[in-house]
């Protein structure tokens, strides 16, 4: 990758992010740390408003307002990608929106690019709409860290009812699952949304507490899985 290029990438990855660690931009463009260090000293120079220090992180002080971008076919695939998962599992107002995202980048790139966009042969089945629903009320609880009673049934069928902290949605290839907090087997749990057979806001909201957050969970999962964050979280 030519120097300019690599410049223009980590301004792009600073304007989007609220804090980048060297670490993370060197993993993504292939150098090492210590190139990062001297890339972000010389975008400084230059008068890129960059802010923070090595070992911490970096973001923009402010806004920048960049050229427009330019997709590459393989970036227009994998957002293609993205748009048709998000079109077929999430809910009806974030379906709305990747459609309106898909119509303005095939508005902004040249006619081939956005033709290469539509004709991605990669694609995702539609799933069941009320899980779909459910997905989008899942997302406001964690938002507001609002305590959810589950009647829930396992893989036999048994229904519990339970109170738990929502952390967090994943998606595998099986299904979409919440993760959470159990209140009744004192533990992290994964829910499976097409077998919670009714779900509740409560009143309460849960505390940000050691051993119960999302990254316990995450610590959780390194521990007796060797999963790593980014495992489920790229942006990490």
């Amino acid at each position: 990758m030519r120097r300019a290029d690599r410049l223009y990438r980590i301004t792009e990855y600073l304007r989007g992010r609220r804090l980048t660690t060297a670490a993370w931009l060197a993993s993504r463009l292939g150098v090492s740390v210590r190139t990062v260090y001297r890339d972000v000293a010389d975008l400084s120079a230059s008068g890129v408003p960059v802010v923070g220090e090595a070992g911490v992180g970096y973001a923009l002080a402010r806004r920048m307002d960049l050229p427009p971008l330019m997709f590459t076919r393989d970036e227009l695939e994998a957002l293609a990608l993205g748009l048709r998962f998000t079109q077929a599992a999430a809910d009806a107002p974030m379906r709305s929106a990747a459609e309106r995202a898909q119509a303005k980048i095939r508005a902004a790139v040249p006619r081939d690019l956005a033709e290469r966009m539509r004709e991605t042969p990669a694609f995702v089945t539609r799933r069941d709409p009320a899980v779909s629903a459910r997905l989008a009320e899942l997302l406001a609880a964690v938002d507001g860290r609002r305590v959810l009673r589950l009647d829930y049934a396992d893989a036999k069928g048994a229904v519990t009812r339970r109170n738990v902290w929502p952390l967090a949605a994943l998606c595998s290839a099986l299904a979409w699952t919440v993760v959470a907090w159990c209140e009744l087997r004192a533990a992290f749990r994964a829910f499976r949304l097409d077998r919670i057979r009714s779900l509740t806001p409560l009143a309460r909201s849960y505390p940000v507490q050691p051993g119960r957050t999302l990254q316990d969970y995450f610590n959780r999962m390194h521990d007796e899985y060797g999963l790593a964050p980014t495992d489920f979280d790229p942006e990490r």
